[in-house]
């Protein structure tokens, strides 16, 4: 297993809409267990596939609670199904390290995808869960946290990636 960089808020990567996978092989188990292993290292509670510059439709969520058994689950070719209510809240974004903006979400949603088996599966969430499904499949679409907040809030978080920037924090 490796660590992976994580690409950051700029790289086009982040704005290609993913390749489906066709193949279930041992490449594809290496680059799930190196996403988990590069969310865990983080720390963040999912990844996508394109954060690591793999243009491929791969997710890996564990949303389990610091210091409780860990709960993986990786899912690919997902696609939401339904969702429903409302809900405002704080996001934050590996590819925005350091940074979190209110958005406006479905409450709860529901996912199909295939596990790591090739076996198909839904997964069902609110909460965090939730969240964290809608988040990391708009990544699979080339979309980010910044595409869903106001003008005001974009200007916000441009400033404050400057001031990283400035500081040595943010990369290249």
């Amino acid at each position: 297993m490796a660590l992976l960089p994580i690409r950051r808020y700029g790289d086009p990567v982040l704005r290609r809409k993913a390749r489906p996978v066709e193949q279930f092989d041992a490449d594809l188990q290496r680059l799930i267990q190196d996403m988990f292993q590069t969310m865990y290292a983080e720390p963040g509670v999912g990844l996508a596939a394109p954060q690591v510059g793999v243009s491929s439709r791969v997710v890996v969520i564990d949303v389990s609670p610091a210091g409780k058994k860990k709960e993986p689950m990786a899912l690919i070719n997902p696609r939401i199904v339904r969702t429903r209510g409302r809900l405002s809240g704080e996001e934050g974004c590996l590819s925005f390290p350091g940074i979190s903006v209110k958005i406006v979400r479905p409450e709860w949603v529901s996912v199909t995808a295939v596990n790591e088996k090739g076996l198909p599966v839904t997964v069902e969430g609110d909460g965090l869960l939730g969240r964290c499904l809608q988040h990391e499949l708009d990544h699979l679409d080339g979309k980010m946290m910044i595409d869903r907040i106001t003008l005001n809030q974009k200007v916000r978080v441009w400033w404050e990636i400057r001031q990283l920037k400035k500081r040595g924090l943010w990369g290249s």
